[in-house]
């Protein structure tokens, strides 16, 4: 991914109400890290098996006829989908399954709130579109694996000879294309941030003694 564009393989995934609970089971939240989470991604639906953490996918009875372990998917970038992906519990987790996986974009009709708010933290793209497009792209993906190519500073997705338009807050697009996190977008204000404090310092000098 370049930092104003995203480009590659799409994964169709015909399914509406997808909640973070099959993005990533409950058990895989036990981990501390925030790293690590793409052998769990949609665990359900894409191994045979009862996973644990610390399982990685090559010990795994795999469910060949789930779209991401099928060869012309597994790599890839840009993930299709319906109404209302990401809806239920506000689990951080799911956006990293779908982060650590490979994905750098969810396209969708509608998200939960939450969870579209966590993809612009962890560098992914959450695009949504009206039906009728989700519609067109899902046609297009009959025709067999696509490349879609999606322009962060244009708000365009480009698909074979289709082009259409998405809107995302541009506070949220620069997260992305500028790799920040929260903490990065707090210290843009560092030096405000330290002459209130000097100040406060300086007109309550009792509170730091």
């Amino acid at each position: 991914m370049s930092n104003s564009r995203i480009q590659g393989v799409v994964a169709p995934f015909d399914r509406d109400n997808i909640d973070t609970d099959q993005i990533i089971p409950t058990e895989y939240l036990k981990s501390i890290k925030k790293f690590g989470f793409g052998d769990y991604l949609f665990d359900g639906w894409r191994y045979l098996d009862q996973g644990r953490l610390g399982m990685t996918s090559s010990e795994r009875a795999v469910n060949k006829e789930f779209i991401l372990n099928q060869p012309a998917f597994q790599s890839s970038t840009i993930l299709l989908t319906r109404d209302n992906f990401g809806c239920g519990s506000s689990r951080e987790h799911a956006v990293w399954a779908l982060r650590d996986f490979g994905f750098q974009a969810v396209i969708a009709s509608s998200f939960g709130d939450i969870f579209y708010n966590n993809c612009f933290k962890n560098q992914i793209l959450p695009i949504q579109i009206s039906k009728e497009n989700i519609n067109l792209l899902f046609e297009l993906s009959t025709l067999g694996p696509q490349s879609f190519e999606i322009s962060l500073i244009e708000q365009k997705i480009k698909a074979g000879k289709i082009s259409m338009s998405f809107e995302v807050d541009p506070n949220q697009i620069n997260r992305i294309i500028h790799n920040l996190d929260d903490i990065d977008i707090t210290l843009k204000n560092k030096e405000r941030i330290e002459l209130f404090e000097m100040n406060r310092r300086n007109a309550r000098p009792w509170i730091f003694e």
